[in-house]
Order: structure tokens, then sequence, then C-alpha cells
């Protein structure tokens, strides 16, 4: 016994010693790979495909052992045309997975503008939303995620984790709906959360003309570096927060150019010249 696991051993250390740091990656590479195709398999019609594809097989074996030589025939050139039919059938699945390939890690790689235009499309998406919502003085809170993180913020409401969309926003503020009451948390360009509830400011010099959706936008805006956008219920103006500043009267347009500069560049000051942060007793 003692002499065959000192054979086995030799053996197996001589294999390892014969492999190469490359033929590692290399295995390492397909089985990645094999493994995202059995994963996009479950989720499409491709995995019923599989086994009927694994029956031929196991037919066309059969059929060379057994000598059946017009079936083995038959099934040969049925499964080489059939090869070129699957791109034709499936073409929407493969194109489903070349893009969730592009969409991941490694074809962010190769995208040296994805991130600015996703950022792009979000503001674009969250201004729909804003200036549909005060034409119709639907009343709505949108805190938008910049460097410091709204975790707790986004416990006290609902889970959303969706993709920015301006018919989404809008829909949740719609009156006497379970999301409409509390803020839509925004962060890494996606819903993250609904109906959050944020701290009020403590700042006992506001105009009484403020609401509780104004204090809380400026009570997050004291507490962190996000920014707040306020659609008032009652006057459909929107005002946005911000260091614990709060501009009023924005129209749609200028309220872009603020996301756009403030999430876009990472920058905490808007433009002096185009807008006047509010502070203390209101004008």
């Amino acid at each position: 016994m003692g002499g065959l696991f000192e054979e086995f051993m030799q053996n197996f250390l001589r294999f390892v010693s014969t492999v190469r740091f490359a033929d590692i990656v290399d295995i390492a590479i397909v089985a990645f790979i094999v493994y995202q195709g059995f994963r996009l398999m479950r989720e499409t019609r491709a995995g019923q495909l599989v086994k009927g594809i694994l029956i031929l097989v196991v037919l066309l074996q059969l059929s060379s052992w057994l000598g059946l030589n017009t079936i083995q025939y038959i099934l040969k050139n049925t499964m080489q045309l059939g090869f070129f039919a699957l791109l034709i059938v499936f073409q929407p699945e493969l194109r489903r997975g070349l893009e969730r390939l592009g969409r991941g890690a490694v074809g962010r790689i190769f995208s040296f503008n994805s991130r600015e235009e996703t950022v792009e499309h979000t503001i674009e998406e969250i201004a729909k939303a804003v200036d549909h919502l005060a034409k119709n003085r639907v009343g709505a809170l949108i805190c938008m995620e910049r460097i410091t993180r709204l975790g707790d913020i986004i416990k006290t409401g609902t889970a959303v984790n969706s993709t920015v969309s301006a018919e989404l926003l809008a829909n949740i503020f719609v009156p006497n709906t379970p999301l409409h009451d509390g803020a839509v948390i925004i962060g890494s360009n996606r819903i993250l959360a609904a109906a959050c509830f944020l701290p009020l400011t403590h700042n006992n010099d506001l105009s009484k003309e403020l609401g509780t959706r104004h204090r809380a936008a400026i009570g997050l805006s004291e507490n962190s570096d996000a920014i707040v956008i306020v659609v008032s219920e009652e006057t459909g103006k929107i005002s946005l927060a911000l260091n614990g500043g709060l501009t009023r009267n924005l129209t749609v347009d200028t309220l872009k150019k603020a996301l756009t500069k403030n999430m876009k560049f990472d920058s905490n000051i808007i433009d002096k010249e185009k807008f006047t942060f509010w502070k203390g007793a209101a004008k």
C-alpha cells in the first residue's frame, strides 16, 4: 500500500511540476466562460436546447457503435446545419448575453466614457421627472448620494434597486400610493430606496414658508454631501439643498446645470453668478 501511495505522490508531483502559470490562467478562463454560459442558459430557453443537443450527441454515438450508417449520416448533417439555425433562432438570447458581458466589469475597462454617459442619463431622467411633478404640483423629495453613503437613511425606507427612469420616479410620488410619502434615494446611478425618512434641520431661523420636505432636505444636506431636490406640493416650485443651503425657484434647466456641475465633476460649489444659495432667514 505504501509503495502505491509513494508512486501516486511521485506522479502527482511530476505532473504539478509541468503545470505552467499560463495553464492555470487558461483553465480559469475556460471555467469562468462555462459557468457564465450555464448561468445564461438557466435564464433563457437555451436550457431546453442543451438537453436536445445532448440527446442528439448520445444518439449519434449509439448509431456509430451499432453501425447504423444511415441514422449516423442524418444526425451528422442535422447537427452541422443545426449550428447555423441556432444562431438565428437564439439571436435574442445571444445578443442579451453579449450586452450583459459589455455591461460587466470587464466591459467597463474598455468603456472610458460609460460613467460620464450614465451620470448624464441619470440627470436627464431626474429632470424629466421633476418637470412632470412640478407641472402637476406633486410633492417630491429626491436625494442623490455622493461620497457620503446613506445606508442608515436607506434602511428607513423600502428597497427598490432599479435603474433611474422618469416614469418610475413620477409614479413613486403619486399621492395616496404606498411609497409617495418620504424621500427617494439615488446612488451609483440607481434608485436604491423609496419612502425614506430624512432628519429635519435644527436651524430655527428658517422661514415659516418652508414645509417639512424643505426642512428634511436641508437637514440631510447638513449631515452629508448629498444633493436633495424638493418639489413643492403647494406651489410646484423646485428647490435644491446642498451643504446646508437651499436654492429656491429653480427651473428645470438650472436644475440640470446644478446637478451636472455637482454630480459630473464632484464639485461642492455651484457658480455663484448663476445660483444664490439661501441660508439663514428667507428673503
